[in-house]
């Protein structure tokens, strides 16, 4: 009996779904002929769905209204966008055309955030949350924007040394703050405590001391994260209680603390029977924040939330040709590519993510257990499972094949070009660092010379379109 590709998918799966059709033997992302993109293109080809920004946003918005309005909740929702998932203009601009807020994470974010308000596309009363480590110019360049006027800045301190760095900086400013609270990792870490925001212990007693008291202060927002995600399991509800009752405890003390950040993390598809019950989860979100603060007598806070792979990572894909087929003995075949996939889609060999994959063309020949290589030379430059299967499930060709294979990956629109350098961008738009070359003269004598310089926020920028 011959079994097919599609055959394989379509008893395996709900196929089609969101995002994927196939039509006449082609595969369609959100509706769009990628074989069309391919012969208009070429190979490889990285694809960004703008539309489907939009989709997730407006989710998220509503289901938090209708848990709000399920729960008589009297806070406001704000869906803050963290920028390090994607800093690309396009990108930025139709985040943006959805009333969302914004999150930093480094000193060029600011250079970032006034391009976009030089544009008239990001106003001065948006949330413009800063996390992150606080540099002393990342520290100067946020009261920047203060002084230009952007009144819902709000510096979120992820240790207690940045207020000493900010109070070198503040003058006569008047500033609105956030205290992050450093949460506990999992098991599997190999570190206890978050290095990132402050020890839970500490928080109080750091704001009694250090801020209450500071007429220039002014505490507004308290920021948790869970690095693993936003899950149904015990840890993360343990965490999140931990943080409601920190809330709570500063609450108590603090007249001006109004908002509840719980950060980002929410999950994505990674793989075509994906199940996640988002409704339930912001539903159990909202009532336990609730709760809390019906308990105990306080006003319930207003809640941001931090969404950026969750915002733009089911835009995004990558297109590959298979241009070599090698069978190294009698059970492995390797499918090469031509591209890096350790360079393109670095998480997959650093964090060991996996993302959607599926054929382009040849839904209708059988198919087989392959690897699938890059053409680099170096030995972790492959990709073997998938989340679910274990392996990695392709059509068989010929490699005289008229048409060669095409294989895309799917929902992968965050972090890869920032974490892979596409054109010399870094993660979180941290610059890379002054090079210095060190030689020495016929005398032995050093001789040193600056070969490249730190780069600038304008040519940053200028690599993401702006």
């Amino acid at each position: 009996m011959r079994t097919t590709y599609y055959d394989l998918i379509y008893q395996s799966y709900y196929f089609p779904q969101q995002g994927f059709d196939l039509k006449k033997g082609y595969l369609y992302f959100h509706d769009i002929s990628l074989k069309y993109l391919i012969d208009k293109y070429g190979t490889p080809l990285r694809i960004f769905y703008l539309p489907h920004i939009g989709v997730q946003i407006r989710r998220a918005k509503n289901l938090f209204q209708r848990a709000f309005k399920k729960h008589h909740y009297s806070g406001k929702y704000y869906y803050a966008y963290c920028t390090k998932s994607n800093h690309f203009f396009p990108v930025l601009k139709e985040v943006l055309q959805h009333d969302t807020h914004i999150e930093t994470s480094s000193s060029y974010d600011i250079d970032l955030i006034l391009k976009l308000y030089e544009k008239g596309l990001l106003s001065q009363d948006r949330y413009i949350i800063h996390n992150g480590t606080k540099t002393q110019e990342y520290l100067q360049k946020i009261l920047y924007i203060n002084d230009l006027g952007f009144k819902n800045s709000i510096i979120v301190l992820d240790s207690i040394n940045e207020l000493d760095r900010l109070e070198q900086l503040i003058q006569k400013r008047k500033i609105k703050i956030g205290l992050r609270a450093a949460i506990h990792q999992e098991s599997q870490f190999a570190f206890y405590t978050s290095r990132l925001g402050i020890p839970a212990k500490k928080i109080v007693q750091f704001y009694k001391d250090r801020i209450r008291k500071n007429p220039q202060l002014e505490l507004k927002m308290f920021h948790f994260f869970v690095e693993s995600g936003i899950r149904d399991v015990i840890y993360y509800w343990e965490q999140l209680q931990n943080a409601i009752k920190l809330y709570v405890e500063l609450s108590k003390i603090s007249d001006t603390l109004d908002s509840f950040n719980i950060g980002g993390g929410f999950p994505i598809r990674n793989s075509l029977d994906f199940e996640y019950d988002y409704e339930y989860m912001i539903n159990e979100i909202v009532l336990n924040i609730k709760e809390a603060c019906v308990n105990e007598n306080i006003r319930e806070p207003n809640i941001f939330s931090e969404f950026g792979r969750y915002t733009v990572g089911e835009s995004g894909a990558l297109i590959f040709e298979v241009f070599e087929q090698k069978q190294q003995n009698d059970t492995e075949i390797w499918y090469i590519i031509n591209n890096s996939l350790m360079t393109t889609m670095p998480d997959i060999w650093s964090l060991k993510e996996r993302f959607i994959l599926l054929p382009i063309n040849k839904w209708d020949n059988e198919y087989a257990r392959v690897n699938i290589g890059g053409i680099t030379c170096d030995r972790l430059d492959y990709y073997t499972q998938e989340e679910i299967s274990q392996e990695v499930i392709l059509p068989k060709f010929s490699p005289g094949d008229k048409e060669p294979l095409y294989i895309g990956f799917f929902h992968n629109g965050a972090y890869q070009d920032a974490i892979s350098g596409y054109g010399g961008i870094k993660h979180c738009l941290i610059p890379q660092p002054k090079h210095i070359i060190i030689d020495r003269d016929d005398s032995g004598n050093l001789v040193e010379h600056v070969f490249k310089q730190t780069q600038s926020a304008d040519e940053v920028l200028k690599i993401l379109g702006y």
